[in-house]
Protein backbone atom coordinates (compact mmCIF):
# COMPACT_ATOMS: atom_id res chain seq x y z
CA UNK A 1 0.00 0.00 0.00
CA UNK A 2 1.65 3.40 -1.11
CA UNK A 3 1.39 5.85 1.89
CA UNK A 4 -0.07 9.32 2.45
CA UNK A 5 3.09 10.85 2.55
CA UNK A 6 4.60 9.32 -0.59
CA UNK A 7 0.96 9.69 -2.66
CA UNK A 8 1.12 13.54 -1.80
CA UNK A 9 4.33 14.18 -2.76
CA UNK A 10 4.10 11.98 -5.86
CA UNK A 11 1.43 12.97 -7.19
CA UNK A 12 1.51 16.61 -6.76
CA UNK A 13 4.89 16.67 -8.14
CA UNK A 14 4.46 14.46 -10.84
CA UNK A 15 1.09 17.22 -11.91
CA UNK A 16 3.16 20.34 -11.85
CA UNK A 17 6.14 18.31 -13.92
CA UNK A 18 3.20 17.12 -16.25
CA UNK A 19 2.17 20.64 -17.02
CA UNK A 20 5.33 22.77 -16.91
CA UNK A 21 6.31 20.15 -19.35
CA UNK A 22 3.78 21.05 -21.66
CA UNK A 23 3.50 24.51 -21.12
CA UNK A 24 7.25 25.67 -21.10
CA UNK A 25 8.48 26.40 -17.65
CA UNK A 26 8.90 29.38 -17.35
CA UNK A 27 18.27 44.10 -4.15
CA UNK A 28 16.21 47.72 -4.05
CA UNK A 29 17.96 50.71 -4.80
CA UNK A 30 19.04 53.47 -2.50
CA UNK A 31 16.51 56.37 -1.45
CA UNK A 32 16.50 59.29 -4.43
CA UNK A 33 14.23 60.57 -6.51
CA UNK A 34 12.44 63.51 -3.47
CA UNK A 35 13.46 66.90 -3.81
CA UNK A 36 13.73 69.10 -0.65
CA UNK A 37 11.27 71.33 -1.38
CA UNK A 38 7.97 71.53 -3.57
CA UNK A 39 6.36 74.52 -5.60
CA UNK A 40 5.00 77.18 -4.10
CA UNK A 41 1.48 76.74 -3.93
CA UNK A 42 0.55 79.05 -1.01
CA UNK A 43 -3.31 80.17 -0.93
CA UNK A 44 -4.19 76.98 -2.97
CA UNK A 45 -6.58 74.52 -1.12
CA UNK A 46 -6.67 70.76 -2.02
CA UNK A 47 -9.15 68.07 -1.29
CA UNK A 48 -7.95 64.49 -1.37
CA UNK A 49 -10.46 61.75 -1.36
CA UNK A 50 -10.05 58.08 -0.95
CA UNK A 51 -10.96 54.81 1.30
CA UNK A 52 -9.16 55.00 4.42
CA UNK A 53 -10.21 55.87 7.71
CA UNK A 54 -8.81 54.77 10.88
CA UNK A 55 -5.30 54.59 11.41
CA UNK A 56 -4.90 54.61 8.06
CA UNK A 57 -6.36 57.77 7.62
CA UNK A 58 -3.95 59.27 10.15
CA UNK A 59 -1.32 57.55 8.62
CA UNK A 60 -2.02 59.19 5.08
CA UNK A 61 -2.57 62.52 6.51
CA UNK A 62 0.86 62.30 7.89
CA UNK A 63 1.89 62.11 4.21
CA UNK A 64 -0.40 65.17 3.15
CA UNK A 65 1.27 67.29 5.93
CA UNK A 66 4.60 66.56 4.87
CA UNK A 67 3.19 68.00 1.24
CA UNK A 68 1.68 70.60 2.81
CA UNK A 69 4.59 71.77 4.56
CA UNK A 70 6.99 71.35 1.34
CA UNK A 71 4.40 73.58 -0.74
CA UNK A 72 2.44 75.57 1.38
CA UNK A 73 -0.98 74.66 0.44
CA UNK A 74 -3.48 73.49 2.36
CA UNK A 75 -5.16 70.11 2.02
CA UNK A 76 -7.80 68.43 3.03
CA UNK A 77 -8.78 65.22 3.51
CA UNK A 78 -12.12 63.25 2.69
CA UNK A 79 -12.81 59.80 3.60
CA UNK A 80 -14.88 57.77 1.18
CA UNK A 81 -15.02 54.31 2.60
CA UNK A 82 -16.13 51.72 0.36
CA UNK A 83 -18.75 53.73 -1.33
CA UNK A 84 -16.02 55.93 -3.12
CA UNK A 85 -16.46 55.53 -6.18
CA UNK A 86 -20.46 56.75 -5.47
CA UNK A 87 -19.21 59.91 -3.53
CA UNK A 88 -17.24 60.88 -6.56
CA UNK A 89 -19.74 60.35 -9.19
CA UNK A 90 -22.05 62.12 -7.26
CA UNK A 91 -19.41 65.42 -6.75
CA UNK A 92 -18.43 65.06 -10.58
CA UNK A 93 -22.58 64.97 -10.90
CA UNK A 94 -22.44 68.36 -8.71
CA UNK A 95 -19.63 70.00 -10.51
CA UNK A 96 -17.12 69.64 -7.18
CA UNK A 97 -15.37 66.63 -7.66
CA UNK A 98 -12.08 66.50 -5.19
CA UNK A 99 -8.44 67.71 -6.64
CA UNK A 100 -7.02 64.07 -6.51
CA UNK A 101 -8.74 60.51 -5.13
CA UNK A 102 -7.14 56.96 -4.55
CA UNK A 103 -8.63 54.15 -6.44
CA UNK A 104 -8.17 51.16 -6.22
CA UNK A 105 -9.44 49.85 -8.94
CA UNK A 106 -8.06 49.95 -12.65
CA UNK A 107 -11.60 49.59 -14.61
CA UNK A 108 -13.16 52.56 -12.56
CA UNK A 109 -9.83 54.82 -13.23
CA UNK A 110 -10.61 53.48 -17.18
CA UNK A 111 -13.91 54.42 -16.82
CA UNK A 112 -13.25 57.88 -15.11
CA UNK A 113 -10.61 58.49 -17.89
CA UNK A 114 -13.01 56.91 -20.80
CA UNK A 115 -15.16 59.92 -20.22
CA UNK A 116 -12.93 62.54 -19.61
CA UNK A 117 -13.52 62.88 -15.79
CA UNK A 118 -9.60 62.24 -14.65
CA UNK A 119 -6.60 64.37 -16.27
CA UNK A 120 -3.42 63.17 -17.46
CA UNK A 121 -0.64 63.07 -15.76
CA UNK A 122 1.73 66.30 -17.05
CA UNK A 123 5.54 65.77 -17.72
CA UNK A 124 7.03 65.99 -13.92
CA UNK A 125 4.47 63.31 -12.85
CA UNK A 126 5.55 61.09 -16.13
CA UNK A 127 9.44 61.77 -15.23
CA UNK A 128 9.03 60.83 -11.25
CA UNK A 129 7.08 57.26 -12.47
CA UNK A 130 9.74 56.83 -14.92
CA UNK A 131 12.46 57.06 -12.18
CA UNK A 132 10.66 55.14 -9.60
CA UNK A 133 8.72 52.68 -10.40
CA UNK A 134 9.19 49.41 -12.60
CA UNK A 135 7.36 49.90 -16.16
CA UNK A 136 4.01 47.19 -15.01
CA UNK A 137 3.35 50.10 -12.43
CA UNK A 138 3.41 52.56 -15.49
CA UNK A 139 1.12 50.49 -17.57
CA UNK A 140 -1.66 49.62 -14.96
CA UNK A 141 -1.89 53.57 -14.62
CA UNK A 142 -1.96 53.88 -18.46
CA UNK A 143 -5.17 54.15 -19.76
CA UNK A 144 -5.42 54.63 -24.15
CA UNK A 145 -2.09 55.34 -24.05
CA UNK A 146 -2.13 58.20 -21.58
CA UNK A 147 -0.40 58.04 -18.07
CA UNK A 148 -2.87 58.60 -15.21
CA UNK A 149 -2.64 57.18 -11.92
CA UNK A 150 0.30 56.98 -9.56
CA UNK A 151 0.42 53.83 -7.29
CA UNK A 152 0.80 54.89 -3.74
CA UNK A 153 -0.02 52.38 -1.69
CA UNK A 154 0.04 48.50 -2.87
CA UNK A 155 -0.49 44.80 -1.48
CA UNK A 156 1.38 41.47 -2.14
CA UNK A 157 -1.16 38.96 -2.61
CA UNK A 158 1.72 36.01 -3.30
CA UNK A 159 2.39 35.22 0.23
CA UNK A 160 1.91 32.19 1.85
CA UNK A 161 1.85 32.38 6.06
CA UNK A 162 2.58 29.17 8.47
CA UNK A 163 2.97 28.43 11.89
CA UNK A 164 6.72 28.08 12.27
CA UNK A 165 6.52 26.51 15.35
CA UNK A 166 4.75 23.68 13.55
CA UNK A 167 7.33 24.04 10.59
CA UNK A 168 9.54 22.88 13.33
CA UNK A 169 8.07 20.32 15.36
CA UNK A 170 7.83 18.25 11.83
CA UNK A 171 11.32 19.48 10.95
CA UNK A 172 10.52 21.29 7.53
CA UNK A 173 11.44 24.61 5.79
CA UNK A 174 8.99 26.79 3.73
CA UNK A 175 9.10 25.59 0.30
CA UNK A 176 10.48 27.66 -2.85
CA UNK A 177 8.66 25.34 -5.48
CA UNK A 178 5.90 23.66 -5.79
CA UNK A 179 8.06 20.01 -5.58
CA UNK A 180 9.34 21.59 -2.62
CA UNK A 181 5.54 22.24 -1.52
CA UNK A 182 4.65 18.36 -1.89
CA UNK A 183 7.44 17.34 0.27
CA UNK A 184 6.85 19.57 3.00
CA UNK A 185 3.20 18.59 2.64
CA UNK A 186 3.51 14.88 2.69
CA UNK A 187 5.69 15.52 5.88
CA UNK A 188 3.16 17.24 7.89
CA UNK A 189 0.55 14.77 7.13
CA UNK A 190 2.71 11.92 7.91
CA UNK A 191 3.29 14.21 11.32
CA UNK A 192 -0.58 14.30 11.60
CA UNK A 193 -0.59 17.74 10.57
CA UNK A 194 -2.61 19.19 8.10
CA UNK A 195 -0.64 21.81 5.62
CA UNK A 196 -3.50 24.16 4.26
CA UNK A 197 -6.07 25.85 5.34
CA UNK A 198 -8.13 26.78 1.76
CA UNK A 199 -11.04 29.41 2.53
CA UNK A 200 -13.38 28.72 0.04
CA UNK A 201 -16.05 29.90 1.55
CA UNK A 202 -15.00 33.57 0.39
CA UNK A 203 -14.99 32.54 -3.56
CA UNK A 204 -12.36 35.30 -3.50
CA UNK A 205 -9.37 33.66 -2.42
CA UNK A 206 -9.75 31.03 -4.55
CA UNK A 207 -9.78 33.45 -7.47
CA UNK A 208 -6.10 34.53 -5.70
CA UNK A 209 -5.03 30.69 -5.93
CA UNK A 210 -5.89 30.56 -9.31
CA UNK A 211 -3.94 34.02 -10.67
CA UNK A 212 -1.23 33.18 -8.60
CA UNK A 213 -0.41 29.49 -9.83
CA UNK A 214 -1.67 30.75 -13.65
CA UNK A 215 1.02 33.86 -13.34
CA UNK A 216 3.81 31.41 -12.58
CA UNK A 217 2.45 28.23 -15.54
CA UNK A 218 1.91 30.42 -18.10
CA UNK A 219 3.35 33.82 -17.35
CA UNK A 220 3.22 37.61 -17.30
CA UNK A 221 1.90 37.56 -21.02
CA UNK A 222 -0.80 35.06 -21.37
CA UNK A 223 -1.78 36.68 -17.61
CA UNK A 224 -2.29 40.03 -19.22
CA UNK A 225 -4.36 38.58 -22.59
CA UNK A 226 -6.33 36.38 -19.95
CA UNK A 227 -7.16 39.26 -18.03
CA UNK A 228 -8.38 41.22 -21.13
CA UNK A 229 -10.39 38.12 -22.64
CA UNK A 230 -7.97 38.30 -25.95
CA UNK A 231 -7.16 34.10 -24.89
CA UNK A 232 -9.42 31.96 -24.35
CA UNK A 233 -10.31 30.39 -20.93
CA UNK A 234 -9.91 26.97 -22.77
CA UNK A 235 -6.23 27.99 -23.47
CA UNK A 236 -3.82 24.54 -22.15
CA UNK A 237 -2.33 27.38 -19.86
CA UNK A 238 -5.66 27.47 -17.63
CA UNK A 239 -6.31 23.73 -17.82
CA UNK A 240 -2.69 23.17 -16.63
CA UNK A 241 -3.06 25.69 -13.77
CA UNK A 242 -6.71 24.02 -12.67
CA UNK A 243 -5.07 20.92 -12.84
CA UNK A 244 -2.30 21.86 -10.38
CA UNK A 245 -5.03 23.06 -8.09
CA UNK A 246 -7.25 20.35 -8.27
CA UNK A 247 -4.35 17.63 -7.55
CA UNK A 248 -3.46 20.17 -4.22
CA UNK A 249 -6.95 20.44 -3.22
CA UNK A 250 -8.24 16.97 -3.42
CA UNK A 251 -5.21 15.06 -2.01
CA UNK A 252 -6.16 13.49 1.38
CA UNK A 253 -5.72 15.52 4.44
CA UNK A 254 -4.13 18.35 2.05
CA UNK A 255 -6.47 21.38 3.31
CA UNK A 256 -8.63 21.42 6.37
CA UNK A 257 -12.20 19.37 5.94
CA UNK A 258 -11.58 18.50 2.85
CA UNK A 259 -12.96 20.33 -0.68
CA UNK A 260 -16.23 20.54 1.14
CA UNK A 261 -15.36 21.20 4.75
CA UNK A 262 -13.31 24.17 2.64
CA UNK A 263 -16.39 25.66 1.30
CA UNK A 264 -17.49 26.25 4.34
CA UNK A 265 -14.52 28.30 5.59
CA UNK A 266 -14.52 31.80 5.44
CA UNK A 267 -11.48 33.91 5.33
CA UNK A 268 -11.64 35.03 9.08
CA UNK A 269 -12.23 32.10 9.95
CA UNK A 270 -9.31 30.59 8.51
CA UNK A 271 -7.04 32.51 10.34
CA UNK A 272 -8.30 31.81 13.41
CA UNK A 273 -7.91 27.98 12.32
CA UNK A 274 -4.38 28.08 11.40
CA UNK A 275 -2.84 31.20 13.66
CA UNK A 276 -5.16 30.30 16.93
CA UNK A 277 -4.54 28.57 19.85
CA UNK A 278 -5.53 24.69 18.46
CA UNK A 279 -4.45 25.24 14.62
CA UNK A 280 -6.53 22.93 12.78
CA UNK A 281 -3.89 23.67 9.59
CA UNK A 282 -0.09 25.11 9.43
CA UNK A 283 -0.49 26.89 6.18
CA UNK A 284 -2.71 29.89 4.84
CA UNK A 285 -2.28 31.17 1.54
CA UNK A 286 -2.82 34.79 1.16
CA UNK A 287 -2.16 38.68 1.04
CA UNK A 288 0.26 40.44 3.08
CA UNK A 289 -3.22 41.66 4.99
CA UNK A 290 -3.25 38.22 7.02
CA UNK A 291 -0.24 39.60 9.42
CA UNK A 292 -3.00 42.00 10.25
CA UNK A 293 -5.89 39.82 11.55
CA UNK A 294 -3.04 37.84 13.10
CA UNK A 295 -2.26 40.59 15.31
CA UNK A 296 -6.15 41.50 15.58
CA UNK A 297 -6.13 37.53 17.12
CA UNK A 298 -3.16 38.32 19.83
CA UNK A 299 -2.63 34.53 20.20
CA UNK A 300 0.85 34.73 17.99
CA UNK A 301 3.62 37.28 17.21
CA UNK A 302 4.04 38.22 13.60
CA UNK A 303 7.85 37.28 12.83
CA UNK A 304 7.96 34.90 15.56
CA UNK A 305 5.55 31.74 15.22
CA UNK A 306 3.93 33.63 12.56
CA UNK A 307 5.69 33.57 9.47
CA UNK A 308 5.54 33.74 5.82
CA UNK A 309 7.10 33.03 2.54
CA UNK A 310 6.71 33.94 -1.21
CA UNK A 311 4.28 31.77 -3.07
CA UNK A 312 6.29 29.52 -4.87
CA UNK A 313 7.92 28.75 -8.21
CA UNK A 314 6.58 26.09 -10.66
CA UNK A 315 9.75 24.39 -12.59
CA UNK A 316 12.03 27.27 -12.35
CA UNK A 317 9.15 30.20 -13.33
CA UNK A 318 11.03 33.71 -12.14
CA UNK A 319 9.66 35.95 -9.18
CA UNK A 320 6.43 36.69 -9.76
CA UNK A 321 3.88 38.95 -7.04
CA UNK A 322 0.22 39.17 -7.83
CA UNK A 323 -0.64 42.51 -6.67
CA UNK A 324 -3.16 45.39 -5.61
CA UNK A 325 -3.20 48.88 -4.57
CA UNK A 326 -4.56 52.13 -5.02
CA UNK A 327 -3.68 55.05 -7.43
CA UNK A 328 -3.58 58.58 -6.98
CA UNK A 329 -5.40 60.25 -10.24
CA UNK A 330 -6.40 64.17 -10.78
CA UNK A 331 -9.75 65.24 -11.06
CA UNK A 332 -8.84 68.91 -11.68
CA UNK A 333 -6.27 69.91 -14.36
CA UNK A 334 -4.37 72.67 -11.58
CA UNK A 335 -0.97 73.18 -10.34
CA UNK A 336 -1.96 71.61 -6.89
CA UNK A 337 -3.16 67.93 -8.32
CA UNK A 338 -0.11 67.77 -10.35
CA UNK A 339 2.41 68.79 -7.96
CA UNK A 340 0.39 66.39 -5.12
CA UNK A 341 0.93 63.63 -7.98
CA UNK A 342 4.34 63.70 -8.45
CA UNK A 343 5.04 63.97 -4.60
CA UNK A 344 3.15 60.68 -4.05
CA UNK A 345 5.59 59.02 -6.93
CA UNK A 346 8.64 59.94 -4.61
CA UNK A 347 10.38 58.19 -2.48
CA UNK A 348 9.88 60.42 -0.11
CA UNK A 349 6.27 60.52 0.85
CA UNK A 350 5.98 56.81 1.01
CA UNK A 351 8.48 57.04 3.79
CA UNK A 352 6.46 59.14 6.20
CA UNK A 353 4.23 55.92 6.04
CA UNK A 354 6.10 52.74 5.65
CA UNK A 355 7.75 54.49 8.63
CA UNK A 356 4.71 53.87 10.12
CA UNK A 357 3.65 50.08 9.48
CA UNK A 358 0.78 49.13 7.46
CA UNK A 359 1.58 49.98 4.16
CA UNK A 360 3.89 48.74 1.10
CA UNK A 361 5.12 50.64 -1.62
CA UNK A 362 6.05 49.77 -5.26
CA UNK A 363 8.57 52.41 -5.28
CA UNK A 364 11.53 51.05 -6.16
CA UNK A 365 14.28 53.88 -4.68
CA UNK A 366 12.59 53.50 -1.09
CA UNK A 367 14.81 52.35 1.26
CA UNK A 368 13.80 49.95 2.56
CA UNK A 369 15.29 50.18 5.69
CA UNK A 370 12.71 52.87 6.42
CA UNK A 371 9.99 49.88 7.07
CA UNK A 372 8.80 49.49 10.48
CA UNK A 373 9.34 46.02 10.71
CA UNK A 374 11.46 43.08 9.30
CA UNK A 375 8.21 41.04 8.51
CA UNK A 376 7.03 44.30 6.25
CA UNK A 377 10.29 44.99 4.80
CA UNK A 378 10.50 41.44 3.40
CA UNK A 379 7.25 41.51 1.95
CA UNK A 380 7.59 44.94 0.47
CA UNK A 381 11.16 43.74 -1.45
CA UNK A 382 9.26 40.92 -2.77
CA UNK A 383 7.19 43.26 -4.60
CA UNK A 384 9.61 45.65 -6.31
CA UNK A 385 12.05 42.35 -6.65
CA UNK A 386 9.48 41.29 -9.00
CA UNK A 387 9.71 44.58 -11.35
CA UNK A 388 7.75 44.30 -14.30
CA UNK A 389 6.79 40.77 -13.71
CA UNK A 390 3.72 42.05 -10.80
CA UNK A 391 0.62 41.77 -12.19
CA UNK A 392 -2.47 43.47 -10.58
CA UNK A 393 -5.50 40.98 -9.54
CA UNK A 394 -6.76 39.41 -12.74
CA UNK A 395 -10.39 38.68 -11.30
CA UNK A 396 -10.26 42.93 -10.27
CA UNK A 397 -9.16 43.45 -13.91
CA UNK A 398 -12.11 41.85 -15.19
CA UNK A 399 -15.91 42.66 -15.81
CA UNK A 400 -17.64 42.90 -12.78
CA UNK A 401 -20.05 39.97 -13.04
CA UNK A 402 -16.93 37.88 -14.36
CA UNK A 403 -14.95 38.39 -11.39
CA UNK A 404 -15.25 41.37 -9.53
CA UNK A 405 -17.76 40.85 -6.79
CA UNK A 406 -19.30 38.07 -4.66
CA UNK A 407 -21.26 35.58 -6.58
CA UNK A 408 -19.64 36.79 -9.73
CA UNK A 409 -18.88 33.62 -12.12
CA UNK A 410 -14.96 33.15 -11.79
CA UNK A 411 -15.59 33.07 -7.61
CA UNK A 412 -18.97 30.63 -8.22
CA UNK A 413 -17.08 28.05 -11.10
CA UNK A 414 -14.18 28.16 -8.89
CA UNK A 415 -15.96 27.20 -5.68
CA UNK A 416 -18.08 24.33 -8.14
CA UNK A 417 -13.96 23.46 -8.66
CA UNK A 418 -13.12 22.87 -5.12
CA UNK A 419 -16.16 21.26 -4.51
CA UNK A 420 -14.75 18.06 -7.27
CA UNK A 421 -11.64 19.17 -8.60
CA UNK A 422 -11.07 16.67 -11.49
CA UNK A 423 -12.17 17.95 -14.37
CA UNK A 424 -10.32 20.98 -15.14
CA UNK A 425 -11.12 21.01 -18.96
CA UNK A 426 -14.95 20.85 -18.41
CA UNK A 427 -14.38 23.42 -15.42
CA UNK A 428 -12.46 25.68 -18.12
CA UNK A 429 -15.35 25.16 -20.76
CA UNK A 430 -17.24 27.04 -18.51
CA UNK A 431 -15.17 29.34 -17.82
CA UNK A 432 -14.76 30.22 -20.76
CA UNK A 433 -18.71 30.44 -21.54
CA UNK A 434 -18.74 32.79 -18.82
CA UNK A 435 -16.28 35.07 -20.28
CA UNK A 436 -17.76 35.15 -23.37
CA UNK A 437 -21.26 36.35 -21.63
CA UNK A 438 -19.28 38.90 -19.49
CA UNK A 439 -16.97 40.39 -22.00
CA UNK A 440 -19.77 40.12 -24.83
CA UNK A 441 -16.96 38.39 -27.06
Amino acid sequence: MVSRRTAFGAVLSATVLAVTAACGGGGPAQQGGGTSSGPDLTGETLEVAATWSGIEQENFKAVLDAFAAKTHAKVNYTSGGNDLANLINSRLAGGKPPDVALIAQPGVVADFAKKGSIKPANDAVKAAVDKNFAGAWKKLGTVDGKLYGVWFKVANKSTVWYRADKFTDAGVQPPKTFDEVATTGKTLIDAGLTPFAVPGGDGWPLTDWFENVYLRVAGADKYDKLATHDLPWTDQSVVDTLTILGTLWNTPKAIEGGPTGALQLTFTQSVADVFGDKPKAVMLFEGDFVAGEIAKAGSLKVGDKAKFFDFPSVKGSPPSVVVAGDQAVAFKDSKGAQALLEYLASPEAAAVWAKKGGYLSANKNLDTASYADPTTKQLAEAVVKAGDAARFDLSDLTPTAFGGTSGADMWRLLQEFLRGPSDAKATAQKLEDAAKKAYGR
